[in-house]
């Protein structure tokens, strides 16, 4: 039986051997650009957000340029993206509260991050992890998801289960990559539907690897 901290020290141990270094593929190079970037990123992909964002950048550069913009101009950029109409009413109500209420700075406490329009708990976890380097764990899909499959949370139903016994057994100066650790093996290994089992270095303490290898067993 493999116990539940031998199965962080593994996953811990692996990634930082495998990946020392893991940090967003959204592109940005200010707190601004990654918040819009991260709320054009729900439901959608790195790439696809990649592929609008220097053109949205470029006509507005800042929150009180955004802030100016009408829903309609902004649409017209990031239509190509998932749920244009919403994230382009959002990203100008962002803007616009982040000039009035937050002097242009994007703030450093999540739940001021969450009164911007947009900017759900995972969004708030991204910026507090990503650009203030603080212990926050974002949970989106791959890391739900990866997260259950290794073993590393157990019977989580939402994604703030899955945030808080992560953050409980991942020590606090790892949560920030650990974080990154969980969204690419997601991505790249662990993949919804037909994991790459046999690229992944985790499947001695896997339970999904384990458990269908038991099954193989029993057939």
């Amino acid at each position: 039986m493999i116990s539940k901290l031998q199965r962080y020290q593994t996953f811990i141990d692996y990634f930082k051997k495998e990946r020392p270094i893991a940090e967003s593929e959204l592109n940005y190079t200010n707190p601004f650009e990654l918040l819009v970037a991260v709320i054009l990123s729900a439901q959608c992909t790195d790439k696809r957000v990649n592929m609008i964002t220097p053109t949205l950048f470029q006509k507005y550069p800042t929150p009180e340029k955004l802030s100016q913009a009408t829903v309609e101009e902004v649409f017209e950029i990031i239509k190509s993206i998932s749920y244009p109409n919403n994230k382009s009413k959002n990203l100008v109500e962002m803007a616009k509260k982040l000039v009035e209420k937050f002097q242009s700075q994007v703030p450093n406490d999540i739940d001021k991050l969450q009164e911007l329009n947009g900017v759900g708990r995972k969004t708030a976890n991204v910026i507090m992890s990503v650009i203030y380097h603080q212990p926050n764990m974002p949970v989106d899909t791959h890391v739900f998801r990866v997260s259950e499959r290794i073993g590393l949370t157990t019977n989580s139903k939402t994604p703030l289960e899955t945030e808080k016994q992560l953050t409980k057994n991942i020590p606090k100066d790892l949560i920030p990559i650990a974080h990154h650790w969980l969204i690419l093996h997601g991505r790249y290994v662990c993949t919804a539907r037909n994991p790459k089992c046999q690229e992944c270095g985790l499947t001695s303490i896997c339970k999904y690897y384990l458990s269908q290898k038991s099954k193989e067993k029993e057939k």
